[in-house]
């Protein structure tokens, strides 16, 4: 359709009142409420930026969710009779401005979507909200329709021809029923099991025949009847915890990776009518029996050096099918042939990140090149084949869902390519870590959940315990802390509770936050050395390498956001404690992980320190509040004796601080007094605080229960910690297409 320039006429003109019948109070959808007599949008309770013609266009989209409203009904909403418009271009600038308020997509739109030559379609569901003596309440909110008067005089007319008509319509009617193409049946989703957020599914997976659910958690692993729900424990060699399994096509027998306490993984086989388990294989996890039962493909390896590995049934003739170093596995799945394997990946080629991959690779007889078959920023790790052919696979959503992630399928041709658009599977809530068929694929079974990320507070004891640590965001959102306001009073973190990360305060005695910075996309937030400056990263897109990241700054006491510098990719920045003045940020480009310093007003990087390692975005590090240390140190799994690398700024020396006692590090933040540091270990069933001495003695300070600690944040007088503590709701759920 070309811009058209027209003359608006037979329009009525807007009002402000509410002559026209129509409802005036709030409509409530996602994050969103619509005041329209107000004329005002919010979002999570913060006003949002809305100019007249988007809110006349999604007042109007409103009044008909899930309708369409035609590009005519909008251009009589927008302008007045007799009024010269651009029509298309003033339309289409509109739609434009409503979904930047809204922080939607025209390509994967939340919110409002396009139908191609006809109009837009409000696709969220909307609540009315109405006050009904005790508060607010929303009910479901649908549009009125209007009564319509007929005159008298040309009611007989009607009535002949509605009557002389009907009998065409019907014949119509039944025609198109026979003969129009059905809409496909929704599948029926069901939750099978109900674990609470202290003990999520870690693991589960469908039998071949549909019949059964084998999940873990916890406690142990289980065996569930579908159907009947009845439920029995499945016996597991001491002191080990199942992290993934998979069914042979028997649907009684099953192979499981089991994680002990301190070790390597190892494959099992295990079967459903009881018995000891064996072990298959010292080494390896995300084990995927062949359809045919005659292989077992699985990763073994340490972090950034796994292969991908494809076995006998019990184990034997192992070898490699595809791998290099700097890959991250995600999942692994069969052909329906047997004679293929799918994976995804994310791949690490001299420290750059590239968009996650699904690929696949030959395995038998000669083994190919892996195909690359989708590759897209957002696919997920979660991924399966299905017997019928079709690919599923797991998609981030774009802002404001950013932290959600949905089932996708499609269609492969001969050459292994998607064959059109990819079709929807799920649109809720939450992040799915695994999927899988039954046999005959009218099942398909997924583990989803909700990561919550959550400030806690505790108090340091003069022996350097800590007493009980406190939750202090006491909200579903998630909220990630960086720094402590100079009082030691509050503590500045991120949030997403307006569907943005954005920059809040939050006093150790108090129940809500405030707002600090509105710019949305913001982490990594600290302070200037004299504590009066907000510094921040802002990241329209996490993980793009290629991407210039702004880092800004804002007064703590208020005001406009301003720019200090920008570069591409900067991992992390932190600026020292008055009466020392230095900042530091770095930046990853290649292999280079390389530091600069940086004045916090006016920016003016130096370079001061570079390291050059295959991935240099599994580095962490830390300046001492006095400005005169750099510690860094490699976030990754199984190495023999995690390290940490102190570099002097004041003379340029370096010495490796040997850490004893915990299996690897994996985030670290100097003490308040610079003379200590404050760690976190990680594993699948370790996770703990501890305080390291500068001479590598390591002390436990707080192992947490059913939740994970990321790192420490210590106030500037040393005597509390802001906590980043995380949990997670993981079920499994069923879709089953009739």
């Amino acid at each position: 359709m070309g811009n058209r320039a027209i003359r608006v006429l037979n329009s009525e003109p807007m009002g402000d009142g509410n002559s026209s019948g129509q409802f005036d109070g709030k409509l409530r959808f996602g994050v969103f409420e619509l005041e329209l007599h107000a004329g005002e949008l919010r979002r999570s309770g913060i006003k949002v930026k809305l100019q007249e013609q988007p809110f006349q266009v999604l007042s109007l989209l409103l009044e008909k969710p899930g309708e369409v409203v035609t590009r005519e009904q909008l251009r009589d909403r927008l302008w007045r009779a007799d009024t010269f418009v651009d029509f298309d271009h003033g339309l289409n600038a509109a739609i434009k401005r409503l979904r930047n308020a809204l922080g939607d997509s025209a390509d994967n739109p939340t919110f409002v979507e396009t139908v191609a030559r006809r109009g837009y379609r409000f696709l969220a569901p909307v609540s009315t909200v109405q006050d009904n003596g005790h508060g607010p309440v929303s009910v479901p909110h649908q549009a009125l329709p209007l009564p319509v008067q007929i005159p008298v005089r040309h009611r007989h007319w009607l009535v002949i021809a509605i009557l002389s008509s009907t009998v065409f319509i019907l014949l119509g009617f039944l025609l198109g029923f026979v003969l129009a193409p059905r809409d496909p049946v929704p599948p029926r989703v069901t939750l099978l099991t109900a674990n609470p957020v202290d003990d999520p599914v870690r693991a589960a997976a469908i039998s071949r025949d549909g019949r059964y659910l084998a999940f873990s958690d916890n406690n142990g692993l289980y065996l569930r009847q579908i159907d009947t729900a009845e439920t029995h424990p499945v016996k597991l060699p001491n002191g080990m915890l199942t992290t993934s399994i998979s069914w042979f096509p028997d649907s009684t027998h099953m192979v499981v990776t089991l994680t002990p306490h301190r070790g390597d993984s190892s494959l099992w086989e295990l079967s459903a009518l009881g018995g000891e388990a064996r072990n298959l294989l010292d080494d390896g996890f995300g084990p995927s029996i062949s359809p045919d039962g005659k292989s077992i493909a699985f990763f073994a390896g340490k972090d950034m050096r796994q292969r991908i590995w494809v076995a006998g049934s019990g184990g034997e003739q192992a070898r490699v099918v595809a791998g290099s170093d700097g890959d991250a596995f995600g999942r692994l799945a069969w052909s329906p042939d047997s004679q293929k394997v799918a994976y995804t990946t994310a791949k690490y080629s001299a420290g750059k990140a590239a968009k996650g991959s699904l690929e696949v690779v030959n395995v038998r007889g000669k083994i190919s090149a892996p195909l690359t078959v989708i590759s897209s920023f957002g696919l997920e790790a979660a991924m399966t084949w299905a017997p019928d052919g079709r690919l599923i696979y797991s998609l981030a959503e774009p802002s404001p869902r950013q932290t959600d992630a949905n089932l996708w399928t499609t269609r492969l041709d001969r050459y292994l390519q998607p064959v059109g658009s990819p079709v929807r599977l799920t649109n809720d809530r939450g992040v799915i870590f695994t999927v899988g068929t039954s046999g005959d694929g009218k099942r398909i079974l997924y583990v989803k959940g909700i990561p919550e990320p959550d400030v806690y507070i505790a108090n340091l004891l003069p022996s350097g315990a800590i007493d009980e640590p406190k939750r202090l965001t006491m909200d579903d959102h998630q909220d990630i802390p960086y720094e402590w306001t100079p009082d030691n009073k509050e503590v500045i973190f991120v949030s997403d509770r307006t569907g943005f990360f954005e920059v809040y305060k939050q006093g150790i005695d108090q129940a809500v936050p405030d707002l600090l910075v509105s710019t949305q996309h913001s982490q990594l937030v600290r302070l200037s050395p004299d504590g009066t400056q907000i510094l921040f990263l802002v990241y329209p897109r996490w993980g793009n390498i290629d991407e210039e990241i702004p880092l800004m700054r804002a007064p703590l006491a208020g005001g406009a956001p301003q720019l200090v510098a920008k570069a591409n990719w900067i991992s992390n920045h932190q600026c020292a404690r008055a009466p020392a003045r230095i900042c530091l940020y770095s930046t990853i480009h290649g292999n280079e992980l390389t530091f600069f310093s940086f004045d916090p007003i006016h920016g003016q990087p130096s370079q001061i320190l570079q390291m050059k390692d295959e991935v240099p975005q599994f580095f962490n590090w830390t300046l001492s509040p006095d400005g005169s240390t750099v510690a860094i140190a490699k976030a990754i799994a199984g190495d023999p004796l995690p390290r940490v690398r102190l570099v002097s700024l004041k003379d340029g020396s370096d010495r490796w601080l040997s850490v004893n006692g915990p299996a690897e590090i994996s985030s670290i933040d100097f003490a308040a007094d610079s003379k200590g540091i404050w760690a976190v270990s990680g594993g699948q069933k370790e996770n703990a605080l501890l305080y390291l001495d500068l001479q590598g003695h390591a002390r436990t300070v707080w192992s947490p229960k059913n939740t994970f600690v990321g790192w420490a944040i210590p106030s500037r007088d040393g005597k509390h910690l802001a906590l980043d503590v995380r949990s997670v709701s993981a079920n499994a759920w069923m879709l089953e297409r009739p």
